[in-house]
């Protein structure tokens, strides 16, 4: 790490524990904008990445990040004035011909299996510039889980699937017009052998008036396929849209009746007060009876007009479900449909095989004419092209039909949906675990669409917000070191390094400390923890070394303590 003009190496693996100190500026964040710079190209703290070069040299910013995974060494060098980014693996830098933006999904998601936000939620717990887990939108709190369970790899499976899909839906079309062709090639066949003969036999005639019906019956066959494919597109994702936006409008709807609840709650609370008491109990002076009366008649007027509102939602949120309904029967139709055109192509296949057998008789009856011999055996091939042409498509559109199955398993409501589920229990005990650790008595879990449920003792419903900065960090730090636990459970994540900044300095009080620093020499011995503080006179007895951060001719100076731990 260079802070200045002369490099800075900080050890990360020399102490279990470490305090960093220093004055407000000396450059203590520097070490986290370094490591998060060298990982993920943007800075720890919220300011623009410009900002990370040096005011007095204003160019050679440069980072270098070695860290182990397994047996393999990897170091990331990354900097700015000029731009430097390279990942070397046992001392060969990986390919650079990519482009920068695939480089780094190659760091991310094939070596530290970590991307920024979830650095935040499992590495490092900033009070600057970090965002809680339970602050976060739904979106952004699922890609952290899928992270640590590693299953956004079906993702980009499913992204795979749908590219893959895509392709085959164009060879789907260049395969019909060349069966339009060879239809038309066949037609043409067939009007010149008649032209050329004679032959009335009426078995010929027979047979191939039956290869005529046999054709359109196949034709009527595709026709239904094609429509019923043409309202699957239409419709599937116009109906998983509708669906998913019915289900979030019925969770708003939802929190509004729980909102008009919680505010007619409060009116009779009120009107109850200025029912029950004619002088007020802080002050012991008469309440007159104009107020009284003024405050009553306006709680009831304030009641109805929200009792109204609860019988609106009511009623929109059955407007709401009866939407869903349409669009499960909708879903529905949608699998009877496919089940109709996987029925069809078997029958196709069927049909066909008929038609090459009736073609067959055809030309056993017909191969005395020597004249005719060539043109048939033309049309036999024109018909081998036209049914391989048919057996391929047909045989593309099973595989696409199973794309689409798969794709179907592959969404957010599915197989990633199921995986979640089994993990939830497992994650709501940790975080109550470490909840009761830290002292604080709620029962918190998450559902499955990760929105929070925390209830006291008493059984009294809260959300995240209702709580005080303390109580909050103390869920904060809870979630921190349960996704640290998902992530060794899982194998997803192994990172040994924790560092926490200024979480001892901002709403911890000395019980919160305290309670903290149990959970922290309760981890493994592998763990390397680094605490940046402001109270180092308070912490410094209770780590294994200091790093003690000074400015020296404005530049950024690091002196490496070794301290005795409490």
């Amino acid at each position: 790490m260079s802070t200045g003009n002369s490099w800075t190496k900080v050890d990360l693996l020399k102490h279990k524990s470490t305090l960093v100190v220093g004055q407000n500026g000396s450059g203590k964040s520097t070490m986290l904008d370094a490591m998060s710079f060298a990982l993920f190209g943007k800075p720890h703290r919220n300011i623009k990445k410009p900002q990370l070069v040096n005011s007095i040299n204003n160019k050679d910013c440069l980072v270098e990040l070695v860290f182990q995974i397994g047996s393999d060494e990897y170091k990331v060098v990354r900097g700015i004035k000029p731009n430097v980014f390279e990942i070397w693996k046992n001392g060969t830098m990986f390919n650079q011909s990519s482009h920068a933006k695939e480089y780094q999904k190659i760091l991310e998601q094939n070596i530290i299996k970590l991307n920024h936000k979830s650095f935040h939620q499992v590495v490092v717990l900033g009070s600057s510039s970090f965002i809680p887990f339970m602050q976060l939108p739904t979106a952004h709190r699922r890609g952290v889980i899928e992270d640590l369970l590693d299953i956004n790899v079906f993702s980009l499976m499913n992204q795979v699937l749908k590219e893959k899909a895509s392709l085959m839906k164009e060879s789907i079309k260049d395969i019909t017009y060349k069966l339009d062709l060879a239809k038309q090639a066949i037609d043409s066949q067939k009007k010149y052998i008649r032209d050329i003969t004679q032959i009335n036999d009426e078995e010929i005639a027979a047979k191939q008036a039956q290869i005529s019906d046999t054709e359109k019956e196949i034709l009527s066959l595709q026709e239904a396929n094609t429509d019923a494919s043409n309202y699957i597109e239409k419709e599937s994702s116009k109906t998983e849209e509708a669906f998913k936006s019915a289900q979030e409008k019925l969770q708003s709807l939802n929190q509004y009746k729980t909102e008009f609840n919680t505010s007619i709650k409060a009116v009779i609370k009120d009107a109850k007060f200025y029912e029950e008491n004619t002088e007020c109990p802080t002050c012991e002076q008469k309440i007159a009876e104009s107020v009284r009366d003024e405050k009553l008649t306006n709680a009831k007027a304030r009641a109805k007009s929200l009792q109204s509102g609860i019988t609106k939602v009511d009623t929109e949120m059955d407007a709401v479900r009866s939407v869903i309904e349409s669009q499960t029967e909708l879903m529905n139709i949608i699998r009877e449909k496919q089940g109709i055109i996987n029925s069809n192509n078997q029958t196709i296949k069927r049909l066909y095989s008929s038609i090459q057998g009736m073609h067959s008789d055809i030309n056993r009856l017909t191969a005395r004419e020597g004249d005719l011999g060539n043109a048939n055996s033309e049309l036999v091939e024109m018909n081998e092209n036209r049914n391989n042409l048919t057996e391929e498509k047909i045989s593309i559109n099973e595989e696409l039909s199973y794309n689409i199955a798969m794709s179907e398993m592959l969404k957010d409501t599915g197989i990633k949906t199921k995986i979640m589920k089994e993990y939830i229990p497992v994650i709501n005990k940790l975080v109550n675990d470490y909840l009761q650790i830290l002292d604080f008595f709620v029962h918190f879990t998450l559902d499955e669409g990760f929105v929070e449920t925390i209830k006291s003792r008493h059984r009294d419903a809260f959300s995240y917000d209702s709580f005080s900065e303390g109580e909050k960090q103390r869920i904060d730090l809870s979630l921190l070191f349960t996704w640290r636990q998902i992530a060794k459970m899982k194998n997803s994540v192994a990172t040994n390094l924790l560092v926490l900044d200024e979480t001892f300095d901002s709403s911890l009080d000395h019980d919160g400390v305290e309670n903290l620093m149990k959970i922290l020499y309760s981890l493994d011995d592998d763990t390397n923890v680094f605490v940046i503080s402001h109270k180092g006179e308070i912490l410094e007895n209770k780590f294994d070394n200091k790093l003690e951060f000074y400015k020296q001719k404005d530049f950024s100076k690091c002196q490496d303590f070794s301290l005795q731990a409490a």
